[in-house]
């Protein structure tokens, strides 16, 4: 099934699921240079929830993308995840990469690390910001594994990774795709049965 395809469905289900939602959520991707998986990520979402010349997706309040690192500060995102979102029919996504601040806590919903590094590196920013802001009773986005939607179980009960194809060949942005495709519907399933607390 094709990006739009995907859309499709998704539109065709979330006007009924949309009236019982009591408010539309934020959600920022996050790998490391914030140039390959964390935009590819993005610009699937982005292409399920906001497709073109329809109306966007009414659960979906904010999309981003970032990195842990600065590397990449500025840059677009690497011409391969590009190529493969356009290969897709992703030809309108635009993005400039950024570093994570902590101030994404407060401004996404849902904050879905690319692979183990990235998770753990936010779940310990994460919670040096709740001392900071007096305890966990503040309200802060939740820290998720990408994979954890849709994605298979590894040994360590943990969903899948995203793996960094930026030093592999295409193969590995064809992966990062099917997987930022299967990991998105099932995410957008799950808030839209009402199963994301």
């Amino acid at each position: 099934m094709t990006v739009g395809e995907a859309a499709a469905n998704s539109d065709a289900n979330s006007t009924k699921s949309a009236l019982s939602s009591p408010k539309p959520v934020s959600v920022l991707f996050v790998c490391l240079g914030n140039i390959c998986r964390s935009t590819m990520a993005e610009g699937v979402f982005q292409s399920l929830t906001r497709p073109a010349n329809k109306p966007a997706y009414p659960l979906i309040a904010k999309i981003d993308s970032c990195g842990t690192g600065a590397y990449h500060v500025g840059d677009s995102p690497d011409s391969r995840t590009m190529s493969m979102l356009a290969d897709n029919g992703i030809s309108t996504y635009r993005h400039r990469a950024r570093k994570f601040h902590t101030k994404d806590f407060a401004d996404f919903d849902y904050i879905l690390a690319m692979d183990d590094d990235n998770l753990e590196h936010l779940q310990r920013l994460r919670a040096r910001e709740a001392k900071n802001r007096g305890g966990e009773g503040v309200k802060m986005g939740k820290v998720m594994l990408f994979g954890d939607f849709g994605g298979g179980k590894r040994r360590s009960g943990r969903g899948e990774e995203v793996q960094d194809p930026y030093y592999g060949g295409h193969d590995g942005f064809e992966i990062a795709y099917e997987q930022s495709v299967r990991f998105s519907k099932a995410f957008i399933e799950m808030l839209e049965n009402g199963e994301l607390s």
